[in-house]
This record gives structure tokens, C-alpha cells and sequence, in this order.
């Protein structure tokens, strides 16, 4: 499997971002570009796309960042910034937009946008284990 297949795989095994609509729209070592839609059913008692949304997206496009690199790479502190109110419909697109690995622990920061308007800055910190991603 070559490194920039193993988001493609772990997507196809993770139930909870399929349910939210996640599309990998481009992938390379070191870099995912993700896109979604705001539904109905991810609004909060405010009519607003709940932070878990933009939280779980940009988590998600780390995670997929941090493996390309080929081993099992654990998320092991993250955060985020939410800067804007997104609402039903909006389409946000995460990328990784820095990616910087050292032996064991690798950095990310995530961009979500919609469109050229940033809504949310992530931070997260991996371990990267010695476990290799299998051809499968």
C-alpha cells in the first residue's frame, strides 16, 4: 500500500466520518485535503453547526495527515479555535497545512475553511508508533 492510500483505508473503516459526509479530495505523505456538508441533524439549540462538526473534521484530516507517513500514528494532545458560526449547508474543506514529523511525534496544524474564509484553526501533536500499515 503506498503512503497515500492509507487514508483511503482508514476512511473506509471509520463509521463516525463516513456518518458526517467526509470526502478525501486530495491526499499525498504529509498533506489531506477533506471536504463536508453541514446537515440538520449537526446544528446545536443555537441553529449553528455544532463545534464538534469543525472539531471532527479537522481531527480527522490530522489523523489521515499523520499516517501518511506509513506508520500507526496515535493523536496524543490536539485543540481547536472556532472563529466563525457555520450553518446548515455551509461546505468546509480541512487541509493540513503544516506537517512537521521527528522520530517518534509529529505536529500538525488544520485550516477548516468555507470556502476562503478560515472558520476554525486545529493544532495536534501524534506519537508515531513502530507499527507499519499493512497492504490489505
Amino acid at each position: 500500500m503506498e503512503s497515500k492510500d492509507i487514508p483511503h483505508k482508514m476512511l473506509s473503516l471509520d463509521a463516525y466520518s463516513k456518518w458526517l459526509g467526509i470526502k478525501i479530495l486530495s491526499c499525498e505523505i504529509g498533506k489531506c485535503k477533506l471536504g463536508m456538508t453541514v446537515r440538520k441533524e449537526m446544528l446545536n439549540s443555537m441553529n449553528k453547526a455544532h463545534g464538534a462538526i469543525t472539531y471532527a473534521l479537522a481531527d480527522t484530516a490530522f489523523g489521515f495527515t499523520a499516517n501518511t507517513h506509513g506508520k500507526y500514528a496515535v493523536s496524543i494532545e490536539t485543540s481547536i479555535n472556532h472563529i466563525e458560526a457555520l450553518e446548515e449547508g455551509d461546505y468546509l474543506i480541512a487541509e493540513a497545512t503544516l506537517n512537521l514529523q521527528k522520530t517518534k511525534v509529529g505536529f500538525n496544524i488544520v485550516e477548516v475553511k468555507r470556502e476562503n474564509e478560515l472558520v476554525a484553526l486545529f493544532k495536534g501533536v501524534v506519537y508515531r508508533t513502530s507499527k507499519d500499515w499493512e497492504v490489505s
